[in-house]
């Protein structure tokens, strides 16, 4: 199933424009996201994906099958997530702060508040993924969420995240909320991935409307030989 490997499924299609690769193994421009997959775990296609892992820079995996190590890399760290699927429609939620779309002329800003919050890997074109919303508050970028991963049915919400001065004020679960409705408006069921970890974005997520469907692996890789045992 598609959600069993959602960056390959979103690399081999509606992101195809987005990476660069062949049939065997995907990963995103360096300047969009550093996620690579490769379509399987057969030897060709582990082969295909170490070849995409640059001397200069490091690729991350999201899976649900265990992520399996292909000579000429090295794991720098692998850890465990849970991958949630929405089980109920979202409506938007009530603020006083407006809701606005971000556009490149925000991409600085947002890339600022990515770096400083650290929602997950964002690059200076990660917004080109899919929509992203915000909610600016005295002028400054206070909150966004977005698209990330997109393929045939779903499209994955992500991005979100709050500047550390506008914490609880309940930014993040309305702009999680708006980010899953719009998914929602064009016929596709929203999805999202958290740490396995973080209690607090599930029982967030869980709220809003979101249910496990599994753990998913995680790791990051860069170039090198493994140890000999």
């Amino acid at each position: 199933m598609s959600l069993d490997r959602p960056v390959w499924a979103s690399l081999a299609s509606f992101h195809a424009r987005l990476s660069i690769g062949g049939p065997l193994a995907r990963r995103y421009a360096s300047e969009v996201n550093l996620f690579a997959s490769a379509r399987d775990d057969t030897q060709p296609a582990l082969a295909a994906l170490a070849a995409l892992v640059q001397d200069t820079e490091q690729v991350y995996l999201l899976q649900v099958p265990a992520i399996l190590v292909p000579p000429g890399v090295v794991a720098l760290k692998q850890a465990k997530g849970v991958q949630m699927v929405a089980r109920r429609s979202f409506q938007a939620l009530a603020g006083k702060e407006q809701i606005v779309r971000l556009s490149d002329a925000d991409a600085p800003e947002m890339l600022a508040l990515a770096k400083l919050t650290e929602p997950g890997p964002f690059r200076a074109r990660t917004h080109d993924m899919g929509t992203f919303i915000g909610i600016r508050i005295a002028g400054r970028l206070a909150a966004m969420a977005g698209e990330r991963f997109r393929f045939r049915g779903y499209t994955e919400v992500s991005g979100v995240c709050t500047h550390p001065d506008f914490r609880g004020r309940g930014l993040a679960r309305r702009l999680s909320a708006a980010v899953a409705a719009g998914i929602e408006a064009r016929g596709e069921r929203p999805f999202l991935h958290a740490w396995s970890t973080n209690r607090a974005a599930i029982s967030l997520y869980e709220s809003l409307g979101f249910e496990l469907r599994s753990e998913v692996n995680v790791a990051v890789f860069e170039p090198g030989s493994s140890p000999r045992g």
